[in-house]
């Protein structure tokens, strides 16, 4: 009989135990994000009332996060429970680093930008500690800005992060005007006589390309059912194709689907949720969500053939979520008495102004971009099982090998445009 070294054997069952571990913290900072994109979204249906509505969870949790490394005290303390892990964990730290190496891979027809931009204020002095932690974070910069003096907040970069596709242009150089201490900021800065403050920026657009895109030549102008019972025409395309699809029931019982729609190199998909009774409010099931019932998708999808309908739709928001952190359990970051920043500089009453939020996406026939013109055909009849968005849906953006959710909102008007 063949005995392996000790030496061996203690490398095997290290070898294990590692690769344990690695599954281990994977699937809880799954299940984290998971809650934190459901949580999050939910709070901002509260305030946006029946619009179209986008959100990218894991941009807003990455700036949590990077808030983290400069945060003390109870500061800190609800940063972590907000999102339920410590950066500062050095298992933590590399696990985010790899996934973002992952999402951030620009091949095979997928194009996806996260930036994240703290703009402090002029003449804080910053602990060498934080900017070189900051400098290793995925596409951060540290922009000086001058918070008392308006118009005056355009500054060098303590380190800049790449330049975005100009057509895809978003907050980052539009917002100076925002940043200058306009509004309830700057009031409050006056009122505690110009402490120094911090605005966080962040920022996310994608592009992708179908995995099977669908043909221009098919889309037609098609009923869609509003929520108020109103029916407007709107483009919807159309494909013939063998995707992932199941059915599910929520806690009390209410029926939806889930389509899933894989981008080229099927690192990304697309999943459209859609309630099954034409009766059932899209509010409804959104109030129910869960991270368990969005892990049970994974086992509950199945290769179907079907006939797909969705429109095209087209959608950028942006939110100060200053108003809206604080329901999440982030408070103190945005109070100037109890913020504890003395992780990013010595000097006290650093705290956390603003933090705006920009997102947009498109969907379309090819993925990228609408065409100028379609041409109206007729379709043929199949007995295929039919997906047919045409009334308000929710979809979900999802990295396959994560499970991260990179985009997170809802389609109640395809034709509102509105950014």
């Amino acid at each position: 009989m063949c005995r392996l070294p000790v030496a061996s054997l203690i490398i095997c069952f290290w070898l294990v135990e590692r690769s344990y571990c690695n599954n281990s913290l994977q699937d809880s900072m799954r299940e984290l994000h998971t809650r934190f994109a459901i949580s999050l979204y939910q709070t901002l249906t509260e305030t946006e009332n029946n619009s179209n509505l986008i959100v990218s969870p894991v941009s807003v949790s990455l700036s949590l996060a990077l808030l983290q490394l400069g945060a003390r005290g109870n500061t800190l303390a609800q940063l972590e429970g907000t999102l339920g892990y410590n950066v500062n964990d050095a298992h933590v730290q590399d696990f985010l680093s790899h996934s973002q190496a992952n999402m951030n891979n620009n091949s095979q027809g997928m194009w996806l930008q996260q930036t994240c931009t703290l703009f402090i204020q002029s003449g804080v002095q910053l602990l060498p500690g934080f900017t070189q932690l900051a400098s290793e974070w995925a596409n951060t910069s540290v922009v000086r800005a001058n918070f008392s003096q308006p118009n005056q907040t355009h500054s060098q970069p303590e380190r800049a992060g790449h330049q975005q596709d100009e057509s895809w242009h978003l907050l980052a150089g539009s917002v100076s005007g925002e940043l200058s201490g306009s509004g309830e900021a700057q009031a409050e800065a006056l009122w505690w006589g110009h402490r120094p403050q911090v605005a966080l920026v962040n920022t996310v657009a994608f592009k992708g390309v179908w995995q099977k895109q669908f043909m221009f030549t098919n889309t037609q102008n098609l009923p869609f059912v509003l929520s108020d019972g109103n029916v407007i025409k709107v483009p919807m395309m159309y494909q013939a194709a063998e995707v992932s699809f199941g059915q599910f029931r929520t806690a009390s019982e209410q029926r939806y689907t889930v389509l899933q729609l894989p981008y080229l190199g099927r690192s990304l998909s697309l999943q459209v949720v859609l309630p099954s009774e034409r009766k059932t409010p899209l509010s409804s099931l959104e109030a129910q969500l869960t991270a368990r019932q969005l892990a049970s998708w994974d086992g509950g999808l199945r290769r179907t053939k079907m006939d797909i309908f969705l429109p095209r739709f087209k959608m950028q928001n942006k939110f100060n979520l200053r108003s809206v952190l604080p329901a999440l359990g982030v408070s103190d970051a945005f109070n100037p008495t109890a913020a504890d920043f003395t992780g990013i500089s010595a000097e006290e009453g650093l705290y956390v102004s603003d933090a705006f939020h920009e997102v947009r996406i498109e969907v379309t026939e090819d993925g990228t971009k609408a065409a100028a013109a379609t041409a109206m055909v007729l379709l043929k009849r199949s007995r295929a099982p039919v997906f047919k968005a045409d009334r308000p849906f929710l979809f979900l953006l999802r990295h396959i090998k994560t499970g991260s959710i990179l985009f997170m909102g809802r389609v109640m008007n395809p034709a509102d445009q509105a950014s």
